[in-house]
């Protein structure tokens, strides 16, 4: 018979039984995040369980919006996945029964769902949402002024770490509260993505393709702007894509982000701010 766990963590089987889980429906494995200390309590797995076999999962990730200089309690729900020959047995929707009375008092709450399942997340109370990014064309001179910091073990990580913790740089919209949700990009899949400017001592996660930039995030206690940021990579820069809004739009060309096989629901009105302001969730903070 199924039954319903949650707050795991640090129990080896099931932990066990969720790498394997996320292993065969995404290609994940969250044991080094956990090894590492980067799995803290906001990132929660409520899970069925038969037997000691992790047989289907919706994750609870906890984490702070600032938008407008207002900060906003919100949940994202993520890694929903079934084991195959436990499909369409109504275990995700057991899940999200007994995990509604725990986002009921959120200010918002919202995920990002494959096309095959569109019908399903509106039956809780979801609707569609809508997010925009940012880019914009720059000339610019010089080399690079950067130092690429390798995310390959606890010094580089405390580094960091140090400088979430001073950060006052402002956007639009941004995630606060939860580094262990950075840290699950940065030290496995983005370890040559990080940047130091030692002068401002700012800290940036950016990728670049060719000739195109890709910021994912900043953190500084200096007055730098975004402009100066990308001056600070160079000529080979000849566009600048956002992975966050921008506390100031001017300037910058911006769309509706469509992405394939990825509808963004949400509940709550916090929301209504992402079509007013124009913003998006930023994108590393996809749990």
């Amino acid at each position: 018979m199924y039954r319903f766990v949650r707050n795991y963590r640090d129990d080896p089987i099931l932990r066990r039984g969720f790498n394997t889980l996320a292993a065969e429906t995404f290609g994940l494995d969250f044991e080094m995040w956990y090894q590492n200390g980067f799995w803290g309590d906001d990132y929660e797995p409520c899970s069925m369980v038969l037997g000691e076999r992790v047989v289907a999962n919706v994750s609870l990730n906890r984490t702070d919006l600032i938008i407008g200089g207002q900060r906003h309690r919100v949940y994202q729900l993520g890694t929903v996945m079934t084991a195959p020959e436990h499909r369409d047995k109504g275990l995700i929707r057991a899940i999200m029964e007994q995990i509604e009375p725990t986002i009921a008092d959120a200010e918002g709450v919202y995920l990002f769902a494959n096309d095959s399942v569109l019908n399903f997340y509106p039956r809780f109370g979801f609707t569609q949402g809508q997010e925009y990014f940012y880019t914009k064309a720059v000339v610019q001179t010089g080399n690079c002024m950067l130092e690429q910091v390798p995310m390959d073990g606890p010094s580089a990580w405390s580094r960091l770490r140090c400088a979430m913790a001073s950060d006052n740089f402002t956007a639009g919209c941004r995630m606060s509260g939860n580094p262990g949700l950075i840290f699950f990009y940065v030290a496995q899949f983005m370890q040559d993505c990080v940047w130091h400017h030692s002068p401002t001592d700012t800290w940036i996660i950016a990728e670049q393709d060719g000739h195109d930039l890709m910021i994912h995030n900043v953190f500084t206690a200096s007055d730098i702007s975004l402009d100066e940021i990308s001056h600070l990579f160079g000529s080979d820069i000849r566009q600048v894509t956002l992975g966050f809004a921008p506390a100031d739009p001017s300037g910058w060309d911006i769309r509706e982000l469509k992405e394939e096989d990825s509808t963004f629901f949400v509940k709550g009105n916090l929301f209504e701010q992402f079509s007013q302001r124009q913003l998006r969730i930023p994108s590393l903070s996809h749990a």
